[in-house]
């Protein structure tokens, strides 16, 4: 064990017993342009609703507006549309999340820390005005399907002989023979053929650079220009990821930059943007090992393309406990158990420092105490709590990493809207 961070966690720690702690980190935000949340794991409860209330207080002390989340943007565009009230559609909350979140992992946005939250929204979005309103969005890549259907979709009732849906049918006739798979379409791209990087590129230059005669206060042209940001990049990322993990994965996260970029230059350079992502995308990446193997992410690119007082990012992690995950991709998801975090992590130091929950905020005044590399506890919606020490751990400097670090000693698994597919 390391005696200078356990001492530094015992002497600068601060007790995390409600949400009225959380001002020991809106304090060391202060006037932060953006505020990037992390998570240890895609299912735990604790991560979801203190992102919730530290979002919540962010908004309303703070001035953000923009909550810009690891999800697709077609699925988060159904819930962005939910909160302003661009449609009268009567179904709850729950049922326009399980409706808008169909893809595996469902759990990731269809819960009910998340129903709680997207409820939360639509009711203070109800007293403001239309430029005033709060703005739920995706900035994942994934969506490559859906997103060239919502330009398809939209240009055939607005522009039926227009130069775009010409673009838009060259570009799905490319994919068509794909049948709606990504692997076919990876490996192919890859080995056999150019894939269909020219259509993609074309479509998005085309639609970047013509007005929209028929913009109105639904943000269908911003709906548009991102809906084609996420068509190229989501054919650059799946043409790439059959030869190179790291490559994809930079393409993934510079999406996710780009994206955050798109929504503050649509909505101006003062607006403030909350990310939610998982630890491994907004930590920043080079104070860790990701560096050695060329791996960037979105806190390092927001970080190095900003001043520093203008962002500010928050990590949490935990101990022990449980999590909704899921043993391979695309298997039902189940509620497994988090063992105690390996002997000698950044997690295994806070819980011996006092097995409590804690904030540590990092900072001129202290930030040297927190510079040796240890291991941080990273769990991804596929997990095999029985052979997490082999590869769960992302050897850290946790002072340069974070800004801050929300610390549960216990936490529960989230709840899924739906039970149905749920091993408990």
């Amino acid at each position: 064990m390391s005696q200078q961070m356990f001492k530094a966690i015992q002497k600068h720690a601060k007790p995390y017993q409600s949400a009225h702690d959380l001002e020991t980190i809106l304090d060391e935000v202060d006037d932060a342009k953006f505020v990037l949340l992390g998570e240890a794991s895609h299912g735990t409860s604790e991560f979801y609703s203190i992102r919730a209330e530290l979002t919540k207080r962010l908004i309303q002390e703070k001035g953000f507006s923009v909550i810009a989340v690891e999800g697709d943007w077609p699925s988060c565009q159904q819930i962005n549309r939910y909160v302003k009230g661009y449609h009268t559609e009567q179904n709850g909350v729950r049922d326009v999340l399980q409706s808008a979140f169909k893809r595996w992992p469902t759990w990731m946005w269809a819960n009910e820390d998340i129903a709680n939250l997207i409820g939360w929204l639509k009711k203070f979005n109800q007293e403001k005005q239309v430029d005033q309103k709060i703005g739920f969005y995706g900035i994942d890549v994934y969506s490559m399907w859906e997103s060239l259907e919502e330009i398809m979709n939209y240009l055939k009732e607005t522009e039926p002989r227009g130069a775009n849906l010409a673009l838009a049918k060259k570009a799905f006739n490319c994919f068509e023979p794909y049948n709606r798979s990504v692997e076919k379409y990876a490996v192919s791209s890859a080995f056999y053929s150019k894939g269909c990087v020219e259509e993609v590129s074309k479509l998005l230059t085309s639609i970047r650079t013509q007005a929209m005669d028929n913009a109105d206060e639904e943000e269908n042209e911003l709906n548009m220009k991102i809906n084609a940001l996420v068509l190229k990049n989501a054919e650059h990322y799946y043409r790439t990821m059959v030869e190179s993990d790291s490559e994809s994965w930079n393409i993934r996260d510079m999406h996710m930059v780009e994206t955050i970029n798109e929504l503050r230059n649509y909505f101006g350079d003062e607006s403030k943007v909350i990310v939610w992502a998982h630890n491994t995308h907004v930590g920043d990446a080079t104070a860790t090992d990701m560096k050695e193997e060329g791996t960037i992410n979105v806190g390092q690119i927001i970080r190095e393309q900003n001043k520093e007082e203008d962002v500010y990012i928050v990590g949490f992690g935990t101990h022990h406990g449980t999590v909704i995950a899921a043993e391979e991709w695309g298997l039902n998801m189940e509620k497994m158990t988090v063992p105690p975090a390996i002997e000698g992590s950044w997690e295994d130091l806070l819980h011996q420092a006092g097995a409590n929950n804690k904030i540590v905020v990092f900072n001129h005044n202290n930030r040297h105490l927190f510079k040796e590399t240890v291991g941080h506890r990273a769990i991804g919606v596929v997990y095999h709590p029985q052979y997490e020490s082999y590869g769960n751990y992302v050897p850290s400097v946790i002072g340069d990493r974070y800004d801050a670090f929300v610390y549960i000693d216990e936490t529960e698994a989230l709840q899924p809207l739906t039970r149905t597919h749920v091993h408990l």
